[in-house]
């Protein structure tokens, strides 16, 4: 083949010289934000004890800019935070259970907890449990999501 263009020469001595370059565009690699196909799938990712930033979003401008957002987000908390996108009109259902009329918002579910099974149960093999949900209302950006991560004590990345 042959030589590498020279503008893909400049990027790759600005990314390897340069302390102050932004990382734009960014090199994120493949994508770590999951997206929901079933509840099923989401309960199974509850009880791998780590938080799950679920985003539920409908088809819009703004939807582009929280897809990236997220994208972000995702690579730079991974493990230790799932980050999982619902497309609303796809999976009416789980999205009108969370009573909100508008689109697009996130919520961070965590700490999922076998609940007390009170009252007449059905069915004594359903295990019911509750779990920790937290309206994210901070600024869009992997730095709102560690804002809120440590406001609200959640553990993020690991402890040294």
């Amino acid at each position: 083949m042959g030589e590498a263009p020279f503008f893909d020469r400049m990027i790759s001595h600005l990314r390897s010289s340069c302390k102050y370059y932004t990382g734009y565009p960014k090199d994120l690699g493949p994508s770590r934000v999951i997206h929901f196909s079933s509840e099923r799938e989401f309960v199974q990712l509850l009880h791998e004890g780590r938080p799950v930033v679920v985003a539920f979003t409908i088809r819009g401008n703004y939807t582009r800019h929280l897809d990236k957002v997220l994208e972000e987000a995702a690579v730079e908390f991974y493990p230790h935070v799932k980050f999982m996108r619902v497309e609303c009109p796809k999976y009416p259902g789980f999205c009108i259970t969370r009573q909100k009329k508008e689109y697009p918002f996130v919520e961070i579910f965590y700490s999922p907890e076998q609940a007390a099974n009170v009252g007449r149960v059905a069915d004594p093999n359903i295990t019911r449990y509750s779990v920790k949900v937290l309206p994210f209302n901070y600024d869009l950006s992997a730095y709102g999501f560690r804002e809120f991560f440590k406001r609200h004590g959640i553990s993020s990345s690991e402890s040294k």
